[in-house]
């Protein structure tokens, strides 16, 4: 399937990698040039413990491309992940304006065709709504009336920083939350393989869910961002 992954921090570059790992064709923006000169060269701007190797892998295998070009992503990619920070500001909420600004560009840069729009990015409980209305936003911003479709899908990340590929491959959950049953099956088609356990590498892991699958657990947009939340207060 083809990805296309929106900011390249700690979230990004891991989900890019690990998507492009599995067999997908993955494309990665940031508009920050010398950090996608250094991903093409194969190095990996984060510490992040087996990330350089498959990195490289998926380089070596034409899974992966790093740009700063948002057109050329968008256009890309069938399924768009926007995972750019959201740091708290003064008064503890979020700075969403990464997500906006990357919302308005997808917007922008939407043709013909039908795209699933994935949130990585942490946001505040009913964003989903809100980025929905950006990406709209951008649309007209830019003239764009193609006959675009779209829907939008809360992913939220579990990721523990030194373990982030590692959970990746052995997630003990995978939370999707839309109202579209046809973006909820793409993402599941899109993670099929570690849904499967495919890449599992903890034994005593696989022992103990046997031959089970991963969980997927379906929500609407405003919950799965709730578990976001919940899971952070741990």
């Amino acid at each position: 399937m083809k990805v296309c992954v929106i900011g390249t921090g700690y979230v990004g570059l891991v989900t890019g990698v690990c998507l492009a790992y599995a067999g997908h064709d993955v494309i990665c923006v940031d508009n920050n040039e010398a950090k996608v000169k250094l991903m093409m060269s194969g190095q990996s701007p984060i510490h992040e413990p087996g990330l350089p190797e498959i990195m490289q892998q998926a380089i070596a295998q034409g899974n992966i491309s790093f740009t700063t070009d948002m057109e050329a992503g968008v256009e890309h990619g069938d399924v768009l992940f926007i995972a750019v920070g959201t740091p708290s500001l003064p008064d503890g909420q979020s700075d969403t304006r990464y997500v906006e600004a990357v919302a308005r560009g997808i917007g922008a840069n939407l043709k013909q065709g039908y795209k699933v729009i994935v949130n990585k990015s942490t946001v505040p409980i009913g964003s989903g709504d809100w980025v929905r209305m950006l990406v709209l936003d951008g649309m007209a911003e830019h003239g764009n009336t193609k006959q675009a479709e779209f829907d939008i899908v809360s992913n939220p990340e579990f990721l523990r920083e030194g373990n982030a590929v590692y959970d990746t491959f052995n997630p003990d959950r995978i939370v999707l939350g839309s109202n579209s049953d046809r973006a909820l099956n793409i993402m599941r088609e899109l993670y099929v393989d570690i849904i499967k356990r495919k890449f599992a590498t903890d034994s005593s892991a696989s022992s103990a869910h046997g031959d089970l699958q991963v969980p997927v657990v379906v929500t609407d947009l405003n919950s799965a961002e709730m578990i976001k939340y919940a899971a952070n207060a741990f």
